[in-house]
């Protein structure tokens, strides 16, 4: 699905700003048809933005359920004779969207887009009400999981099976936009760099006959190519690599001709290659070591609501410490992000938001002992060919989505599955070979947890890259870190030694409380996270293989309420308002000198 951008035929008009917005507390407001008015006893709120944190209100925090959203749109007169379309970038989890009394779309799945042509439905110079009914509910047929229960009192309890808050609502813009009627639908484009010669292919969907130009432009829009048709190639002589830390963006300008006169799209392309070779992650032929994080959507007040200040501080604090990378951890993010690092040359992992497929961390984080147990995770009772479906068009989404981007390099299917249970290999091996025929020219993955050891991983033979979340030191041998140390050393020599593929630790860290210092290193210091780091760095240094290493987490994250969890997730080298612990000094020294020297 192609972005809305504004140029010389397409306009764009933004609907951020303050909505109305009311809860579904008894849960009627289908059953009232509440978009077919007003909403009653409504309040403002900010779009985009997650409502959980914004009143002060323990009801509205952990509300489970429908809430409503409404506002009135205007639609200019000057778009006579074009599409009009209504988008949303996400809405959390699933939504349903009224255009005055018209249900207009239905969508699954919180981080991805989706919109509706409305064109048909609006009066051109008129007034027209939207109205999104936004429901956060998780349950095993979702991607991610989860389970709601019904409380002696009666009050619904959503159960996550993941360690980050279940924050909900418009996360994201929501625009009008419009196109010529016959217009651009789609393109894709596989770009690639060899030896100073630059390659471009590109295929493009249009709705209606006409015939399509395409040009390259390099950075200074100049014209270095030209191609005609729906599909083709434009190759340079001479060609600019988008490089990690360096990034060059060429313009794909696509003209679709018809005789409703002409569309056209321009997507940014960066010319670069990704291959593996034996356990060597390759980018334009040249070794490439991960250094950055796992990330979070989080900060407060706005919890998961995108927010351009906070990005561009984020990785204005990553370019400061020398990261060059970081996953998506785990949905898929805002495109301004993947914008952003396109431009500025930062390197993606990118992942569904299919976290928590996992009984035995489900019965860890919920405490409830009715959850199934870990052997039945693939029966069909819980995890089932339902849910395989809709992570099936999860992972359709995010490439559609995200397919163009040079910063990505990786697509991850999921977060810490547990892959030990009978039906683990049957239900994700058809995911990773959808993943890799939707784009071949990308590696593909999936995040192991640490409890699935290399005996225990059913996939791993299938996967382009080992992905390995570990914390020896942390949950087990509890700030022991000299057992950890021979723990996590064994267990890299066997991986490597199993699979000769490329290892990259997406996960690592201790929880640290801001200013709580020891002079011996106990737990929950800074010092700790310090030498816990320290350890792993050391360990990571003996193993060619490992090609990456990503600290979890950037900063501390909101989570659900839990005796291990003191204000959130405090795993963060950043404080969540951003001020640096110890061991961002620490990550700064190390990653500021470059690659690690193997021992």
């Amino acid at each position: 699905m192609l972005r809305p951008i504004e140029n010389d035929v397409r306009e764009l008009k933004s609907l951020s700003g303050l909505w109305l917005f009311a809860v579904d507390t008894d849960g009627t407001g289908h059953k009232n048809r509440v978009w077919r008015s007003p909403l009653h006893g409504a309040r403002e709120i900010p779009v985009p933005a997650s409502y959980n944190d914004l009143y002060a209100d323990t009801a509205i925090k952990n509300h489970v359920g429908d809430v409503w959203y409404q506002r009135t749109i205007q639609i200019p007169k000057g778009w006579a004779g074009q599409r009009i379309v209504l988008r949303f970038d996400a809405a959390t989890h699933r939504a349903t969207v009224w255009l005055d009394d018209t249900e207009i779309v239905q969508h699954e799945g919180g981080y991805t887009p989706f919109e509706a042509d409305i064109t048909a439905l609006v009066n051109l110079g008129t007034a027209h009400r939207v109205t999104i009914c936004v429901n956060n509910e998780l349950h095993f047929h979702t991607i991610p999981p989860g389970r709601v229960v019904t409380l002696a009192d009666g009050r619904r309890k959503q159960q996550v099976f993941h360690d980050f808050f279940n924050f909900a609502g418009l996360h994201r813009p929501v625009w009008l936009y419009t196109t010529p009627k016959s217009h651009i639908a789609d393109v894709t484009v596989i770009a690639g760099y060899d030896q100073g010669r630059g390659l471009v292919n590109y295929r493009v969907t249009a709705s209606g006959a006409g015939k399509t130009h395409v040009r390259l432009r390099d950075a200074s829009g100049e014209e270095v190519g030209r191609s005609i048709g729906a599909n083709g190639a434009i190759s340079l002589a001479k060609a600019i690599p988008w490089q990690p830390g360096k990034a060059y963006l060429y313009a794909l300008e696509v003209d679709h001709i018809s005789d409703d006169g002409t569309d056209r799209y321009t997507i940014p392309v960066g010319l670069r290659t990704i291959k593996i070779e034996g356990a060597t992650f390759l980018i334009n032929g040249e070794p490439f070591y991960f250094r950055g994080f796992g990330k979070h959507e989080d900060s407060a007040i706005r919890g998961k609501g995108h927010d351009d200040a906070l990005m561009v501080h984020d990785y204005a604090l990553l370019n400061w410490l020398g990261a060059n990378s970081y996953r998506t951890a785990h949905y898929p993010y805002a495109e301004d992000m993947l914008d952003y690092a396109d431009r500025h040359g930062i390197v993606v992992i990118d992942e569904t938001a299919a976290v928590g497929i996992n009984l035995m961390l489900g019965a860890r984080l919920t405490g409830d002992p009715t959850l199934p147990p870990p052997h039945e995770l693939f029966t069909g009772q819980t995890i089932s060919s339902r849910t395989q479906e809709v992570h099936r068009q999860a992972i359709r989404e995010l490439i559609a989505r995200d397919k163009n981007h040079p910063s990505v390099v990786m697509w991850s299917i999921a977060n810490e599955p547990d892959l030990k249970p009978a039906g683990s290999r049957e239900y994700f091996a058809p995911l990773l070979a959808e993943a890799k025929r939707l784009d071949p020219s990308r590696p593909v993955t999936s995040v192991n947890i640490m409890f699935n050891g290399v005996d225990d991983d059913s996939i791993a033979d299938l996967q382009d890259v080992i992905c390995l979340n570990r914390y020896w030191g942390w949950y087990t041998d509890n700030g022991d870190l000299v057992s950890a140390e021979q723990t996590l050393d064994a267990e890299l020599t066997a991986w490597a030694k199993r699979h000769n593929k490329p290892i990259i630790i997406t996960e690592y860290g201790a929880d640290t409380m801001p200013g709580l210092h020891s002079v011996t290193g106990e737990m929950w210091s800074e010092e700790f996270q310090a030498e816990f780091l320290n350890m792993y760095h050391r360990v990571f240094d003996r193993h060619p293989a490992v090609v990456g290493e990503h600290v979890w987490n950037f900063a501390d994250f909101a989570t659900s309420q839990g005796v291990t969890r003191v204000g959130g997730n405090r795993k963060g080298v950043f404080a969540r308002d951003r001020t640096p612990k110890a061991s961002a000094h620490l990550l700064r020294q190390r990653w500021r000198a470059g690659l690690p020297k193997k021992t």
